[in-house]
């Protein structure tokens, strides 16, 4: 393991709020609290403040919580490792919590998530696992594949953790058990639903808290679901299908309209009527297929990428209706991740370059770019913002970029 923080730099925090950030912050990849962020960068990008190599191999995201960031790996003896940094970068615990996925595309998967005191991790293998967040000290733990008689996926458990009030929501994807509700405290069952018992996929669930039914909704591998919330109910489902059972993105949603994005599949917006109870299809997008980029929706537009899909553009769509506004390439930034914060896009390729874009459905308005040069393996985690902060996991590596 290596630890480097640049020299003759002090970097000072200041520190005035308590956030926990998770997956694609709030599950919308939009980092609404971060404001006077810088709206262009150097030509060699903006000033990295640390870095951290020796995460190991892995693509989840980091994780933050009272000022401290949380981030997974997985190291040659295969064991998944959580570790903790405060916010200049410095180490300040490492412990491991169990066997971590090697079936291919190795190392951690979902991103940990933070409630109320407690660590939640999901390891690539169903091993969910609740941490205390002070003496880090396993609270409780269960495997939801054997657990639930579920099978793992091709590609292994990539969800992060869903919390709603007292629940915690996983996917083991059994033919009995195939989404459950445990106890976030103790970790014993609440209900269990057998949706449409098809096999997880990568999706992470999305929680809609403001229908008359508020809503749990995941993509499974061959299926979008919606389930009562309070009981498991499953209430409405559309066939969803991908060529590999995968379906990475956590859908999108906004005054009773839900966007869901897949390879093979593409793009479709669902109305939801009767207070959550029923669905329709909106419109259908074939061609605006995304595998595991996210979107963001900034305004009535959505922004994204081909990801891994057959589409290998940039693009921008019209939320109301599916209209292409543009398709871009031209500009040889690779296809890849999406976030925003304070008006701006953050373009992270799958070749390892950073963007920064102004959110406009006329083009794809590149202002700056940067390379991220240290790491490993794939560039596929979605990066994080905090108190004017980027950071990049890229495989072994953690960076830290000063954005404002």
């Amino acid at each position: 393991m290596k630890k480097a923080i640049l020299p003759l730099f002090i970097f000072t925090i200041n520190i005035t709020l308590t956030a926990q950030i998770g997956w694609r912050n709030d599950r919308t990849g939009i980092f609404a609290n971060e404001t006077g962020l810088l709206k262009s960068w150097s030509e060699n990008g903006p000033e990295m403040l640390w870095y951290f190599d020796g995460l190991g191999e892995g693509f989840s995201s980091v994780a933050i919580s009272n000022h401290k960031l949380y981030a997974t790996g997985m190291h040659d003896d295969n064991k998944g490792y959580l570790y903790v940094f405060n916010l200049n970068g410095e180490l300040l615990n490492k412990i491991e919590y169990g066997n971590e996925w090697t079936g291919g595309y190795n190392g951690t998967r979902g991103t940990p998530t933070i409630d109320n005191g407690k660590i939640y991790i999901m390891s690539g293998l169903g091993e969910l696992i609740c941490f205390d967040e002070n003496t880090l000290n396993v609270v409780w733990k269960k495997n939801i594949l054997t657990d639930f008689g579920a099978n793992s996926n091709p590609a292994g458990i990539s969800e992060s953790p869903l919390i709603i009030g007292n629940k915690i929501i996983a996917i083991p994807g059994g033919a009995e058990h195939n989404i459950v509700a445990l106890n976030k405290n103790t970790g014993e069952l609440i209900w269990s639903s057998p949706a449409k018992g098809d096999t997880a996929s990568y999706c992470s669930p999305l929680y809609i808290g403001d229908l008359e039914i508020p809503l749990i909704v995941a993509l499974t591998a061959k299926n979008l679901v919606a389930l009562d919330a309070s009981s498991g109910e499953l209430l409405w489902s559309f066939e969803y299908r991908n060529t590999n059972a995968i379906h990475g993105n956590t859908p999108i949603y906004a005054d009773n309209m839900l966007l869901a994005s897949s390879s093979g599949q593409g793009t479709t917006m669902f109305r939801l009527l009767n207070g959550g109870r029923e669905a329709e299809i909106a419109w259908t997008l074939p061609e605006g297929d995304n595998v595991m980029g996210g979107m963001v929706k900034l305004d009535n537009y959505v922004y994204s990428s081909g990801a891994g899909g057959r589409n290998r553009d940039w693009y921008c769509l019209d939320w109301n209706t599916g209209e292409i506004k543009y398709k871009d390439r031209e500009h040889g930034l690779a296809v890849g991740v999406v976030i925003s914060a304070d008006g701006m896009l953050y373009c992270y390729s799958d070749k390892g370059e950073m963007a920064l874009v102004r959110p406009t459905p006329e083009k794809f308005d590149i202002i700056s770019r940067f390379r991220a040069d240290r790491g490993t393996a794939q560039h596929f985690a979605h990066p994080s913002i905090y108190q004017g902060v980027l950071y990049v996991r890229h495989g072994n590596s953690l960076m830290a970029y000063k954005i404002k």
